[in-house]
């Protein structure tokens, strides 16, 4: 687990999202009850890693918009979750991302302005609480924007929905202190891994930072779709 946190959180450090992508899937086969609870105490400690060494560039008038969506959006992925098939919603939800980087990748350039931002946060919302990775539909509208500017803005957007996903966990009386504890332990991992990344920045020339962005992206999605169809 230790190990996997450290991959994730370099790729993060590198490209604003990874660390769910990496660490979700061991921490599942280690123990799923673990999940999401001490991915989710990770994911919302570790941007503040990220915004002790950097925060300017971060688009604060985009997070206003896309936030209250995402708490819009993490309610339907509630009664989503309690109402259709956890596969089904996985599986449309990893359909829809792969489709979306596909289209930006060769041709479409989605603008950002209120609607797209409102839409990014619903989508965001819902499917990091039907499927635990809510990143992509954020990262794939900022992906044209400065590699800081995606980095910082990833970092709020991050720490705000774990922060609303661990207080609904709360809420329901589902946290539990023996995993906050773990993930209080691992935590120290971040450190390292957010330290890697900013020593192999300079390695990633910036016109490289979309594509990387993408990539990670598509392979959550498929790292989904295979979690989903292999059961």
């Amino acid at each position: 687990m230790a190990l996997a946190l450290l991959v994730g959180a370099t790729v993060q450090s590198l490209v604003g999202l990874g660390l769910g992508l990496v660490a979700a899937p061991v921490v599942a086969l280690v123990d799923p009850e673990l999940l999401p609870e001490v991915t989710l105490w990770l994911a919302c400690t570790y941007p503040a890693v990220t915004l002790a060494t950097e925060r300017s560039g971060i688009d604060w008038c985009g997070l206003a918009w896309s936030m209250p969506t995402r708490l819009v959006g993490t309610v339907v992925g509630v009664v989503a979750v309690a109402s259709l098939s956890g596969r089904l919603l996985a599986v449309v939800v990893a359909v829809m991302v792969l489709v979306a980087v596909a289209l930006t990748w060769w041709a479409v350039r989605i603008p950002i302005n209120r609607g797209t931002l409102v839409t990014a946060g619903f989508v965001s919302g819902l499917s990091g609480t039907a499927t635990s990775i809510g990143g992509p539909p954020m990262a794939i509208l900022y992906q044209h924007r400065p590699p800081q500017q995606i980095r910082t803005t990833m970092a709020v957007y991050f720490m705000g929905g774990a922060a609303l996903s661990l207080i609904g966990l709360g809420i329901a009386g589902e946290l539990e202190l023996p995993r906050f504890l773990l993930a209080l332990a691992l935590s120290p991992v971040l450190l390292v891994g957010a330290l890697l990344g900013t020593q192999l920045r300079p390695r990633l020339p910036g016109s490289r930072v979309r594509p990387a962005v993408l990539g990670v992206c598509a392979a959550s999605s498929l790292v989904l779709l295979g979690r989903t169809l292999l059961g």
